[in-house]
Formats: C-alpha cells, structure tokens, sequence
C-alpha cells in the first residue's frame, strides 16, 4: 500500500511537466515548499489533476471521504476510517463494487504528482523502508480517484497486484501504486474511457527500469521524530539485506 510519498518539485515544473496551471496563484508558496516526505495518516493537502478540471492542478486533501459528507464531518470520518487504512488507498479491483469508488470511477478520476513515494520491506520481522522515484528525477504520475467535499477535494491512490520489482520490495502485502505511463497520463482523464478502457490502463505495467529503488532511514517510520526532511531521501544501505538485493 502507499501511505507514504514526497514531493519536491517546484509546481512551475508540474505545470510544464503536465501541460496544467495551478488553479490558485495564493497556494503557490505553499506547493513550492518541499516535501521530503508526507505520511498519508497525517492527511496532507497535495496538489492533484481532477477529471472535471484536467487543465489544472488544484490542492486535494489525502484520504478520500464520501460525497455524502460536509466538510465539518471530515475530520472525524478520517478518525472513523483510520480502521480501513484511512482512505488513502482504494484498491483497483474493487473500483467498480465498492460504494465509495464506484461514484468516482467514472467521472472522477484524478492524477497525483509525485516526487517519489515509499513501501516497506520487511526482514525477519523488522521493516526496512525503500525510496521509489523516477531514474531521470522527473514526476511521477499515480492514479486516483476523488470526492468532491463543499470546497474540497479528497482523493485516493489506487493501487493493485506488484509487478515483479515492487513483490520483492513490499513483500508482505504484494502491492504497489497505479504509476500512469505518458500515455496513459493523457488517457487517465478522459471522459471518453469506459470500465475496459479504465481497466486496461490500471493494468499497464509501468517500465521497471525506469525506476530506482532503495532503502532509507528507519526514522521514516518514526512517530517522536521530524522525518520531513531532505535527509530522508538519502540512501542507507543495511548488510542485513545484502543477501535479498
């Protein structure tokens, strides 16, 4: 699962890198700031590409919430839903049965920029956290779903069955984010896309060799310490998982 992202890059180069404008100059401050790591359970704002509005990137709240809800119920939907992982993630292959995603699967879909993101490897019982981004340092694309709340958007990362890479690193649960290739990227969106077409891109694997993973402190995992900083990113090698990388 991907409760865990950062997200370094300046909105200036999402706008470019993405062909979208921020929605509001005042949030700009806010969004160059980085982000070395933001924890999902803490619902960050990040910004977002929604469906309704693909020529925009708009600050969405992390965790999605149910239509049904004002904004004054968010907070404690979010201490209610923290037993189902807390919103952040909605697995694909219930994106068509499950309540919640159904409504967004169609008209609400949405792209989340990302800098890179972490999952957990564990070894004898101990977890190791890895850094996935980008070889050549550019965003990353993860698809989600959302909802529209009074004001605010809430959003989920899908996610669905690890390809090979992502079974080795995140080898308890077995699954990774939807990572959008450039042509799905410009797909995602698109309202001419039915349940084959939305299925078909959720199963495209995303080129391995793109990517770089590796470990980094044990501090990301850390609740007494600040881990939001541009240390976090760094590499840590451990000797004990020499023998499994």
């Amino acid at each position: 699962m991907c409760f865990h992202t950062s997200t370094t890059h300046k909105v200036n180069r999402l706008e470019e890198h993405f062909k979208v404008t921020l929605n509001n100059e005042n949030v700009r401050p806010i969004f160059d700031t980085p982000n070395y790591h933001l924890n999902g359970f803490a619902h960050p704002n990040m910004l977002v590409i929604p469906q309704e509005k693909w020529d925009v990137l708009a600050p969405g709240v992390w965790g999605i919430v149910p239509s049904n809800k004002n904004s004054q119920e968010i907070k404690a939907y979010y201490k209610e839903a923290v037993k189902y992982g807390g919103g952040l993630n909605a697995q694909s292959e219930k994106l068509f049965q499950h309540y919640l995603y159904r409504e967004s699967a169609m008209t609400r879909r949405c792209i989340i920029p990302v800098t890179g993101f972490f999952e957990p490897h564990e070894h004898n019982k101990k977890k190791y956290p890895f850094h996935i981004r980008q070889k050549d340092k550019e965003p990353l694309a993860l698809a989600g779903i959302y909802s529209v709340i009074d004001t605010y958007i809430t959003f989920t990362i899908l996610t669905k069955a690890a390809s090979p890479l992502f079974e080795k690193i995140h080898n308890l649960k077995k699954r990774q984010p939807v990572i959008l290739n450039d042509v799905n990227t410009q797909n995602w969106l698109s309202s001419d896309l039915n349940q084959e077409d939305i299925k078909d891109i959720i199963h495209t694997v995303y080129p391995e060799s793109k990517l770089e993973a590796y470990t980094v402190s044990k501090e990301l995992f850390s609740p007494k310490v600040d881990s939001n900083i541009e240390t976090i990113i760094n590499r840590v090698d451990y000797s004990e998982l020499s023998e499994v990388f």
